[in-house]
């Protein structure tokens, strides 16, 4: 079996400051999306025919940093551990230490792209058309700093299987690495799928409803090899707090995909 290694949180220490890996990753999350932005908008001439321009990337950016920072963070207070942060309310702002629901930060990012595209006059269905492929790799490095912090890991497994892992700080039993399992589907995999769907020229709406079906169906899956959350609807071993919250991404996905399409006809 593969034990975990317990990294330090601290990626670099000067004096007083300290910045955490996690915080890195969000770093690497962002900068991946206005790399990828950049990239759409320069080698797709129907993103220059709408208008856009790599300058409009940075208010794009910060908009959708608000949203998944506020987002997110407001997301694991109210979806996964509401008892704790209102008997704790500093912790809230405690970002560092982890604990950024992906649900929340999802919602948080809708509401900013609806804000931006009051603000620039655009359809929110482009907006969110457009940023859906620059959103999955982002996704697979916040599961990196998961697994680096040593946070949500998976259920115990057989240790026979080749990649099963001891985490220490939990207990001495193998378990599934699924934060590197989510990072694969929600990451990697949804990425390229996206990427190559959106290649093409789209109906408006279809995008993002695959990404909505795409992103549901990986995290229901991934699910199964995580530790579930107690969350709102307490501990479950059927149906995981993530699993409920995802499966309204999934049906509103299939909706989207079969009314883009029906339009388009």
């Amino acid at each position: 079996m593969l034990i975990y290694p317990q990294f330090d949180p601290v990626a670099i220490k000067l004096g007083p400051l300290s910045i955490h890996w996690y915080g890195l990753m969000y770093l690497v999350a962002f900068f991946q999306f206005w790399w990828l932005g950049k990239r759409r908008i320069e080698t797709h001439p129907k993103f220059r025919q709408a208008g856009w321009h790599v300058e409009q990337l940075d208010d794009l950016l910060f908009y959708g940093v608000l949203g998944v920072i506020l987002g997110g963070r407001l997301g694991q207070v109210l979806f996964y551990e509401p008892g704790y942060y209102f008997s704790h309310p500093l912790d809230v702002f405690a970002v560092w230490k982890g604990g950024m629901s992906f649900h929340g930060g999802f919602i948080g990012v809708l509401v900013a792209m609806w804000l931006y595209a009051r603000k620039t006059r655009r359809i929110w269905l482009d907006l969110t058309d457009f940023i859906a492929p620059l959103v999955p790799l982002g996704l697979a490095s916040g599961r990196i700093g998961n697994f680096i912090n040593g946070e949500l890991w998976g259920r115990v497994c057989d240790s026979d299987l080749p990649w099963a892992m001891v985490f220490p700080h939990v207990d001495p039993l193998p378990r599934h690495p699924s934060q590197l399992y989510q990072a694969g589907m929600e990451g990697v995999l949804l990425f390229f799928a996206l990427w190559i769907f959106s290649s093409r020229s789209r109906p408006r709406g279809a995008v993002s409803g695959f990404f909505l079906v795409g992103y549901g169906s990986f995290r229901f899956l991934a699910e199964y090899f995580r530790t579930p959350d107690a969350g709102i609807f307490g501990l479950s071993e059927v149906i995981s707090m993530g699993q409920w919250l995802s499966l309204p991404m999934i049906l509103l996905g299939i909706v989207m995909l079969g009314l883009a399409y029906r339009r388009h006809e």
